[in-house]
């Protein structure tokens, strides 16, 4: 019998009087997962991640039973970048939080896959692997192409890092990869496996990201966000969801990340670093007292 999660259990109780200047969360300013979180380049990577996640069967189950691609498609996925953003940025309540909303929601989600004949549950250690190291190995790729080149020990720092989230979202760190490259040769192998399939969901999921309503803030940038999360599956992902590729448009998208990652040190902070990023720095600066959720709220 699966256990229903006890009350608070992701967080502890809030204190008394609500400080947070000095909070800098489970990471801060002087870890590698800020310095790779906090760019805007991000957006690339969880627009890959999202296309790797929906080809996976029983995720796409999960998904089709709480029709989360067909209901408010943009604000559900906002909302779910924001509650990433703030297991990184926030403070540790607020992380605590974020976690807590987002692992009630996958207590509900199971039942049987109508197109694999599979039972799915959204807190089951492998599905959650997947979603895990699709996000990671997405972030690290666009922060190499467009920020710079990480070493071994940096990659794995950031990975041994990000397993505070993967336990926050319920994901054992013993089952998790244990080096960065262990986890790159995960993500190869269940690509070329027979695991992922097109489905409804991810047909929706392509359509979101080729033609969805795109909100005001992202139009400027999503038709390059967009080639650039199709442009860098692997081949075989993009035969599953129909891609036309070329040496031609793969130099294209290669010049072009280069010609951010050479212009990026000269753009405002607020064209580089996404909003969670631009607030947590603000408030351990002194500039405000404000929670992330509060911050967002008075742009």
């Amino acid at each position: 019998m699966r256990k229903r999660p006890p009350p608070g259990f992701a967080g502890a109780p809030p204190s008394g009087g609500r400080n947070t200047l000095a909070d800098t969360g489970y990471f801060g300013p002087d870890s590698i997962t800020w310095a790779v979180n906090q760019e805007i380049t991000v957006l690339f990577g969880g627009a890959r991640a999202l296309l790797m996640h929906a080809a996976h069967p029983l995720i796409a189950a999960g998904a089709r039973q709480t029709s989360m691609y067909q209901r408010d498609s943009w604000a559900r996925l906002l909302r779910t970048l924001m509650l990433q953003s703030t297991m990184t940025f926030g403070t540790k309540q607020e992380a605590d939080e974020a976690a807590e909303r987002i692992n009630r929601l996958h207590f509900r989600i199971n039942g049987i896959d109508p197109v694999t004949g599979e039972r799915y549950d959204a807190i089951e250690h492998d599905l959650l692997l997947w979603v895990h190291a699709a996000l990671e190995v997405s972030s690290i790729y666009f922060f190499e192409r467009t920020v710079r080149h990480l070493t071994t020990e940096e990659r794995d720092r950031y990975h041994h890092e990000n397993l505070v989230a993967a336990e926050l979202m319920l994901l054992p760190r013993e089952r998790v990869p244990t080096r960065y490259a262990d986890l790159e040769r995960y993500v190869e192998s269940v690509i070329t496996s027979d695991r992922l399939l097109r489905t409804d969901v991810s047909d929706n999921v392509a359509d979101l990201i080729r033609k969805g309503p795109v909100p005001a803030t992202l139009r400027p940038i999503w038709a390059f966000i967009r080639f650039a999360a199709f442009g860098t599956l692997h081949p075989s992902l993009q035969m599953l969801y129909g891609v036309k590729w070329s040496n031609a448009r793969d130099r294209w998208l290669r010049a072009n990340l280069w010609l951010l990652g050479k212009v990026r040190p000269f753009l405002p902070r607020r064209f580089r670093f996404i909003g969670p990023a631009r607030w947590a720095y603000e408030r351990l600066e002194g500039k405000h007292n404000l929670t992330l959720a509060e911050a967002g709220a008075r742009r």
